[in-house]
């Protein structure tokens, strides 16, 4: 009797463990949504003189880049380096400027895209142009044909013009949401950080930022259905704007759900539907394109999963394996330990009180976009460029909370950018 009537009490706690568990994490997403919905007081209207700041801001960084890559390209030619890591020789300061990436978009600027995939003798797809979205090279022929001026310049002068646009639009996009010391900080750090040199040569980062981040603003706005040209634009400008279109269907289940709280009127209902939905289509549609024009199934990911033959050798793509995969080859379990810590890191950043303050819109997008380059990237060292998309966490209070840690925030963002120009671009990979 006295056991029957003892383990009654442990089967309610366990079978009550669950539910109340679920209450505590539903009421703990709750909190989160509320926290991130919530406008900070704080926010400041735009004036003409902070946009002067801002520009002046983005001269001095690019002044301060192009110089850091003049003084890599001189020490290349004094001491007779090779460039890259494939042993190149180095050419003239404009071809310097224009390699990589570049060198691809500019080819396909002259001559477009290959009709056929270049394979090796077992079949393997080889890294190709496919790869490369056709906004920024089509640019490049337009003013190349209009100027005169070739592609190398056509591309380094568009890459410098749009990363002007994108100091903007993130400055405009974290003014809707911070304090005016935090985007204004967030905006030397974009222009002087790590691979912010990326901003002087030809390559399509600029404009996708551009694009990215006045999709944003537009969302913060609630100015919903002007995103859908902005969106497809960057679909066919850069891969990754599927986040995009992953973040605002987020938005759009949040509003819906507190309507009643926050109105929800039928013109941003059907805008958001319709900038979602067309964003997400010219997102998947580019690999569509491929497969048609090549003529081969999966063409696209082949492309793309080419480049990690040298890392991993043949390999299938299976989305959310990427960074395991490449983990358990370089380091075994210990390297599996280290992407699982890495996720927990991302999971408490985003739970954080200074991150929810950030607001809705760059909330859900950074972990779209977090998940964006788990699922899908190998974090190779290209990794580091991919994280310039993620630019609007800059406006963190803490990067500006005092003077000493902006000095050393500063501090290390041009040191690094030094480092970077040397070891991601004169002697490296991108």
């Amino acid at each position: 009797m006295t056991a029957t009537g003892s383990s009654r009490p442990t089967t309610d706690a366990r079978t009550g463990r669950l539910p109340a568990a679920l209450s505590r994490a539903r009421a703990g997403v709750v909190t989160w949504f509320d926290d991130v919905i919530r406008p900070d007081p704080r926010v400041r209207p735009v004036t003409r003189r902070d946009l002067v700041g801002v520009m002046w801001i983005w001269v001095i960084g690019r002044v301060l880049s192009l110089a850091m890559l003049a003084i890599w390209y001189g020490f290349s030619k004094a001491f007779s380096w090779s460039f890259g890591a494939q042993g190149l020789p180095v050419g003239d300061f404009l071809s310097f400027l224009t390699a990589w990436d570049a060198d691809r978009y500019g080819r396909i600027s002259r001559i477009g895209y290959p009709a056929e995939l270049p394979v090796d003798t077992t079949g393997a797809v080889f890294p190709n142009d496919w790869a490369f979205m056709p906004i920024f090279p089509v640019l490049e022929r337009w003013v190349s044909d209009a100027t005169g001026w070739g592609w190398q310049l056509s591309g380094v002068l568009l890459g410098i013009l749009f990363s002007a646009g994108a100091t903007i639009m993130l400055f405009l996009l974290l003014r809707a949401v911070t304090t005016p010391s935090q985007a204004r900080w967030a905006v030397i750090l974009f222009s002087f950080g790590p691979l912010s040199f990326i901003f002087m040569v030809a390559y399509a980062e600029s404009l996708f930022l551009f694009l990215l981040f006045l999709g944003l603003w537009l969302a913060v706005r609630r100015r919903y259905a002007w995103i859908a040209p902005v969106g497809v634009l960057a679909a066919y400008t850069r891969p990754g704007a599927l986040v995009l279109a992953l973040a605002l269907g987020i938005v759009f289940l949040v509003r819906w759900a507190r309507h009643r709280i926050d109105p929800f009127p039928r013109g941003q209902v059907i805008g958001l539907i319709v900038a979602g939905v067309s964003i997400a289509a010219a997102g998947l549609s580019w690999s569509w394109i491929v497969e048609i024009t090549t003529d081969l199934p999966h063409a696209y990911v082949l492309t793309e999963t080419s480049w990690w033959r040298p890392f991993l050798g043949p390999v299938q793509f299976v989305p959310l394996t990427p960074w395991f995969l490449f983990a358990w080859n370089f380091l075994g379990v210990f390297g599996i330990l280290i992407v699982l810590a890495v996720i927990a890191a991302f999971a408490l950043f985003v739970w954080s009180k200074p991150f929810r303050r950030l607001g809705l819109v760059i909330g859900v997008y950074t972990v779209s976009y977090g998940l964006y380059l788990f699922a899908v990237f190998l974090p190779q060292q290209s990794l580091f460029r991919l994280l310039l998309p993620v630019a609007p966490l800059l406006g963190h209070e803490k990067l500006s909370s005092s003077r000493a840690w902006r000095r050393v925030t500063l501090g290390t963002a041009i040191g690094s950018q030094l480092l970077a120009t040397l070891v991601l671009w004169t002697v490296g990979y991108p």
